[in-house]
C-alpha cells in the first residue's frame, strides 16, 4: 500500500517540490510559524480549559486579565496574514531572481492598496484597517497580491525600465532608484483594480473573494451530507492557506448554533433531543486538535517520524494541538499547498463526522446537549464532559483511527526529509576544512 503511494505521490510532490509559486508559499509561511507558536502558548493560557481557572486568577489580576494574554495572541494570529504577504513577497521574489527585500515591500504595499479602510462601529462607520482582515480571512488575496506584484516588478525590471545611477553612488542608494519606476508600476495597477472594484457592488476585492468563497455553501442545512460537504469546503480552503473555519463558519455556525439551542431547551426540559448535528458535534467529534484532526498527525509524527524536522515540529506542535490550536503544524509542516496531506487532512475528519453520527443514531452514544464546552477542552475529557463515558470512548477511538489513517502519508513525508538532511549534511561534510587532507609538497 505504502509503495503505491509513493509510485503515485512522490513524482507529484517532487514536481510540485520544484514550482516556484508553491515554494514562495511554503517558505511564505515559515516566517510567521514561530511566532503562531509563541501566540498559541499565551492563548492557551488565556482559554486553558479548567472549572474557575478564570475567576481565579481574576481574584488576583482583576476581571480583564486575560486581555492581557490577547495582546501577544493579536500581535501573531490577528496580523497573521500581514506576516504572510511580507514572507510569500520576499520569497517569490527571490524566485524571480529580483530583489528580495523590495519584493516582500512592494507585496505589503499593493495589499493594503486594495483593502477597504472602513470599520463599522454601530452604525457609524469609521476609518481604519479592519483586523480581519490583516488576520487570516486576508490570506488568500494577500498570495494572489504577492504573486502580482512581484511578478509586475519583476518584468519591468527585467525590461530594463528602470533608472540608473552612476557609478559611485552607493549601491543602497542606486537599489532605491532603479525600483522606483517598477514599484510605480505595480501600484498603479492595483490602484486601477481598487477603483474597479470599488464600481462593483462589494466595494473592494477582499469582499469579492470572501463572498465567492462562501457561495457554494449557501444551500447547506441540518443533514449528514451537508456537514460532510461543509468540511470538505473548509478542509480544501485550509490547503489553500484560506482559514476555512471563518469561511464556512459565516454560513454553517448559525445553523449549527441554532440546532445546539434546540438541543439545550429539550435538555432543560427533559424532552429527547431532536438534533445530531449541532455546534458541539463538530466541535467535539469532527475534528480533534484543529482542522484536519491534526492531533492524530501530531502523534504519528512523533510516534512514526525520524527526521529531525517532523520530530522537532512535532515536539513544539504537540500541546498547542493538544488544546485544539494547529496553526503551527498548517503552515509549520507546512500542510498549506502540500499534496501528500491533503487526502488525510479531508479523509479523517470526514470520517469522524460519519462515525459519530451513526453512533449518535442508532444510540451507542448520547446526543451532545448543547450545553456549551470551551473548545480548547482537551479530547476524551471534552467528550465525557458532553455525551458521556461513551462519547469520550468514541473520540479516543477516532483519534487512535486518524493516526493510522495519516501514518502512511505522514511516513513518506519523513522519507524526504530524511533524504534532504542527508544530503545536507553531506554538503556540510564537503564544505567542512580537514587540516590531514593539506599537503605541502607541491609548495
Amino acid at each position: 500500500m505504502l509503495s503505491k503511494l509513493e509510485s503515485v505521490l512522490m513524482p507529484l510532490a517532487e514536481k510540485i517540490g520544484k514550482n516556484k509559486y508553491l515554494i514562495a508559499v511554503r517558505d511564505g509561511f515559515l516566517l510567521s510559524m514561530p511566532l503562531l507558536i509563541v501566540g498559541s502558548f499565551f492563548l492557551l493560557i488565556a482559554n486553558f480549559p479548567i472549572p474557575g481557572w478564570s475567576s481565579f486568577w481574576a481574584r488576583f489580576f482583576g476581571e480583564n486579565w486575560t486581555s492581557y494574554f490577547s495582546k501577544p495572541t493579536d500581535a501573531t494570529f490577528t496580523i497573521m496574514a500581514i506576516l504572510a504577504v511580507i514572507g510569500i513577497g520576499y520569497s517569490f521574489a527571490e524566485q524571480m531572481n529580483v530583489d528580495k527585500l523590495f519584493g516582500a515591500a512592494i507585496a505589503m504595499v499593493c495589499w493594503f492598496l486594495i483593502m477597504p479602510y472602513e470599520i463599522l462601529s454601530g452604525d457609524t462607520t469609521v476609518t481604519g484597517i479592519p483586523l480581519g482582515w490583516v488576520g487570516s480571512k486576508g490570506i488568500f488575496v494577500g498570495i494572489i497580491v504577492a504573486f502580482l506584484s512581484v511578478h509586475i516588478y519583476a518584468w519591468v525590471n527585467k525590461k530594463g525600465w528602470v533608472i540608473k545611477m552612476p557609478d559611485g553612488v552607493p549601491p543602497t542608494v542606486s537599489k532605491s532608484f532603479s525600483a522606483l519606476i517598477p514599484a510605480g508600476v505595480a501600484v498603479l495597477v492595483f490602484f486601477v483594480i481598487n477603483i474597479v472594484f470599488a464600481m462593483t457592488p462589494y466595494g473592494d476585492a477582499f469582499t469579492f473573494i470572501f463572498t465567492i468563497l462562501q457561495t457554494p455553501l449557501l444551500r447547506l442545512g441540518n443533514t449528514l451530507p451537508a456537514m460532510v460537504i461543509a468540511y470538505i469546503f473548509l478542509h480544501f480552503f485550509w490547503f489553500f492557506g484560506v482559514n476555512g473555519g471563518s469561511v464556512v463558519g459565516a454560513v454553517f455556525n448559525p445553523i449549527l448554533q441554532t440546532l445546539s439551542a434546540d438541543n439545550l431547551a429539550a435538555f432543560q426540559a427533559g424532552q429527547p433531543l431532536p438534533n445530531i448535528i449541532s455546534q458541539q458535534f463538530q466541535d467535539l467529534f469532527a475534528t480533534f486538535g484543529g482542522c484536519g484532526s491534526t492531533l492524530s498527525l501530531l502523534i504519528a509524527m512523533l510516534l512514526f517520524c525520524h527526521s529531525k524536522r517532523i520530530k522537532e515540529l512535532g515536539k513544539l506542535a504537540f500541546i498547542p494541538g493538544v488544546f485544539g490550536i494547529n496553526e503551527p503544524i498548517v503552515f509549520g509542516l507546512p500542510i498549506v499547498l502540500n499534496p501528500m496531506i491533503l487526502i488525510p487532512f479531508m479523509l479523517v475528519p470526514t470520517i469522524n463526522i460519519v462515525i459519530s453520527y451513526v453512533c449518535m443514531s442508532i444510540g451507542l452514544v448520547p446526543l451532545c446537549s448543547g450545553v456549551a464546552i470551551p473548545w480548547t477542552m482537551p479530547v476524551v475529557l471534552s467528550g465525557f464532559l458532553a455525551t458521556g463515558w461513551q462519547g469520550a470512548v468514541l473520540q479516543l477511538l477516532l483519534l487512535i483511527l486518524g493516526v493510522f489513517i495519516y501514518m502512511p502519508f505522514i511516513k513518506m513525508m519523513d522519507k524526504q526529509y530524511l533524504a534532504d538532511e542527508a544530503k545536507a549534511a553531506e554538503s556540510k561534510d564537503d564544505d567542512d576544512i580537514d587540516f590531514d587532507d593539506l599537503s605541502f609538497d607541491d609548495l
